[in-house]
């Protein structure tokens, strides 16, 4: 593949941005390292899609300073940056060929056309669509239409890729097609990336890193499975997963939960009454007829099944693999055992 640059850093330091009355960014700092994709999770409104356009030199920040490799660009217009972007809609000229999409960025810096078409046809190969060259957006679907979006955020050999909710007008299956191609060809060429999604699931599929924001701040920034299994803050607790809530008492940094007694998570309600988050994951259900709790439902969703029992008035979910839910019905009674070594508990 031709056209690899040197990955940069990235850096955001004490961003604001302000509209109006709205603090869309309050102080946002991180640094992405070179060709690391990081992905921005949030909300709506919660100041990702703002951090995105403010690194892409289409908004300025109100306060604070962006950086690539260390050289401020806070001031640099946007057509300076060297940014690849994609969006949700993906904006293809519809008079214009797959290939004439994927060159047009080309065609305006100036390359020869023998350049233009070895490049376009070089992009259209990495994103798995040479046989398509010829055809205009409207006899593309839309998974096709964004791989030939990015192919062309990629031919200028942008220093950063920036995908703004590159996926979220697409269907399910695609939308899992398409992450994985974008992860493929986001290692392959190397290239530093902040992808923006509001989809945990996208977030931690294809991020070596995820940012968790919340009202302009960033809750906490860590790979995904530690994000997953040990949130910093109530907020990334309850935003990623799906999670049981027990009842349980803080003492001396541990949770009394049911019949247990667990560490507490940093961030965590400090003493007294609390409510305790635990995925669905770490709780296995055994049949057992003098077991404590009863089996209320069972959910089948595919691959997995959720298995909803009830012990002492507390609602308690379970997630196993549905050959083995299949041994699970409304009535069984059960004996359940939480497969976590700390726990985080919110105020109730």
């Amino acid at each position: 593949m031709t056209g690899h640059r040197a990955p940069v850093a990235v850096e955001f330091q004490a961003l604001t941005k302000q509209f109006g009355a709205v603090r869309a960014l309050d102080g946002l700092s991180l640094r992405v390292e070179p060709g690391e994709l990081v992905a921005l999770l949030g909300p709506s409104g919660c100041g990702k899609t703002s951090a995105l356009r403010i690194l892409a030199g289409l908004d300025a920040p109100t306060s604070g300073v962006v950086t690539l490799d260390g050289r401020d660009v806070t001031d640099v217009p946007a057509n300076k940056r060297d940014m690849g972007m994609v969006f949700q809609a993906y904006s293809l000229f519809p008079h214009l060929s797959a290939r004439d999409n994927v060159a047009f960025g080309l065609k305006l810096r100036g390359k020869s056309k023998a350049d233009r078409i070895s490049r376009a046809a070089e992009l259209l190969e990495l994103v798995g669509l040479s046989a398509h060259a010829d055809k205009y957006a409207a006899e593309l679907s839309g998974g096709q239409q964004q791989r030939v979006a990015l192919a062309r955020a990629l031919a200028i050999e942008p220093r950063v890729l920036l995908l703004d909710e590159p996926l979220s007008a697409l269907d399910a299956k695609v939308r899992v097609q398409l992450r994985e191609e974008i992860r493929r060809v986001q290692t392959e060429i190397g290239i530093t990336t902040l992808f923006v999604t509001h989809d945990q699931e996208e977030a931690l599929a294809v991020a070596d890193r995820v940012g968790v924001m919340s009202h302009g701040r960033l809750e906490q920034i860590a790979a995904p499975v530690e994000l997953y299994a040990r949130p910093a803050t109530p907020f990334v607790a309850d935003f990623v997963g799906l999670n049981n809530e027990l009842p349980c008492q803080v003492i001396d940094g541990s949770a009394h939960l049911l019949w247990l007694t667990l560490p507490t998570l940093p961030g965590s309600v400090s003493a007294g009454p609390g409510i305790a988050r635990v995925r669905p994951e770490a709780v296995t259900v055994t049949a057992d007829p003098g077991g404590p709790a009863t089996v209320t439902s069972v959910s089948f969703m595919g691959a997995i099944s959720r298995v909803h029992c009830e012990l002492d008035g507390v609602r308690v979910t379970a997630q196993l693999p549905s050959a083995r839910a299949a041994e699970f019905t409304p009535g069984g009674r059960v004996a359940l055992q939480l497969e976590v070594d700390a726990v985080m508990v919110v105020p109730v």
